[in-house]
């Protein structure tokens, strides 16, 4: 690992001051990814500018959303009354994630911003246009089984590994950000990007800015809910296909729906035309498969993983049944 700067900042602004003075420096909160890219020398700061200290940390009621601070770890969400109560799928998708140690120590902010990766970023002998734009993608030719069935480019077919972030796809989040321009409020679904022709930034954050806090507005979501996340074994996998799937029910008809996926495409996969098809539809087996099969206009497969043409349309019948209990 490199040498460098260290900086403890105990206001956002003060943060925000440090990184941007310093064109490669970067914030560190609990550090569960970044500092696995340190060791590995993909990612060199030449300072980090610690913020645990701020007050960033609360889980509190603001008018119609919870808002989550970026500070609060992914244990604690996940064990919050008021997230238990108001957002069961969201609590669902923290528990999903990486182990209990892991999870004791990762941010909601940390979370979110975890890079899109696959084995051809960690290893520094092939080419990788996220790690190093312009070298290739060694996974289109390569070893491809956990890659994307949608929203990929000929630059880039990693998916994104967060679980929390699925949730707050489907839940229609928004995340709070300060930075040397001020405050401004970013819709969920825009937060992460797309490979593209750039792969190497994966989010829409300005230089400079910070996650202050995640937004998730009230909804009828609180009963008929599930998170299934499909892995090669059941503790710290990476998702092969997840499914967040959210209901509302009354007397066996759907009023409303919210669909996402993770382990499919570069960013949290929202499956709004099929939530546009549930909503009106009777709650059956028969109807969720329709909504499957719409979700997945569109997803293309590579050489290694096929399968999730296959698996993908399953989970979300399978998710979609459990969430409305006919299992």
């Amino acid at each position: 690992m490199i040498q460098f700067q260290y900086t403890r900042a105990t206001q956002p602004k003060a943060a925000v001051d440090a990184v941007t003075k310093e064109k490669n420096s970067m914030f560190i909160a609990g550090g569960t990814n970044l500092v696995d890219l340190m060791k590995r020398g993909i990612t060199v700061p030449q300072r980090l500018v610690d913020i645990n200290r701020l007050p960033l940390k609360d889980i509190k009621k603001e008018g119609s959303s919870l808002r989550i601070g970026a500070l609060a770890l992914n244990s604690q969400v996940a064990e919050n009354k008021m997230v238990l109560q108001s957002h069961p799928l969201l609590a669902q998708a923290l528990n999903a994630g990486a182990s209990a140690q892991i999870r004791n120590m990762a941010t909601v902010g940390g979370n979110m911003l975890q890079r899109t990766r696959c084995p051809y970023f960690y290893d520094t002998t092939m080419p990788c246009n996220k790690r190093q734009p312009g070298t290739g993608c060694g996974a289109l030719e390569g070893y491809n089984r956990m890659h994307a069935i949608f929203g990929f480019s000929d630059r880039c077919i990693a998916v994104h590994p967060s679980d929390m972030s699925v949730a707050l796809m489907a839940l229609d989040a928004s995340v709070l950000v300060t930075g040397p321009s001020g405050d401004r409020r970013i819709p969920f679904a825009d937060f992460h990007r797309l490979p593209g022709d750039r792969p190497d930034i994966d989010t829409t954050l300005r230089p400079g800015e910070l996650i202050t806090a995640v937004d998730v507005p009230d909804s009828p979501f609180t009963k008929n809910v599930h998170y299934l996340k499909v892995r090669d074994r059941a503790s710290y996998a990476f998702a092969l296909v997840s499914v967040a799937a959210a209901l509302d029910i009354k007397k066996n008809r759907i009023e409303g729906a919210r669909l996402a996926m993770g382990g499919v495409a570069h960013k949290p996969w929202r499956l709004a035309e099929a939530e546009k098809f549930l909503v009106g539809k009777p709650v059956s087996e028969a109807t969720f498969t329709e909504a499957a099969n719409i979700a997945m206009q569109g997803a293309k497969a590579f050489k290694h993983n096929a399968f999730k043409l296959r698996l993908a349309p399953n989970s979300i019948v399978q998710a979609l049944k459990t969430a409305a209990k006919l299992v």
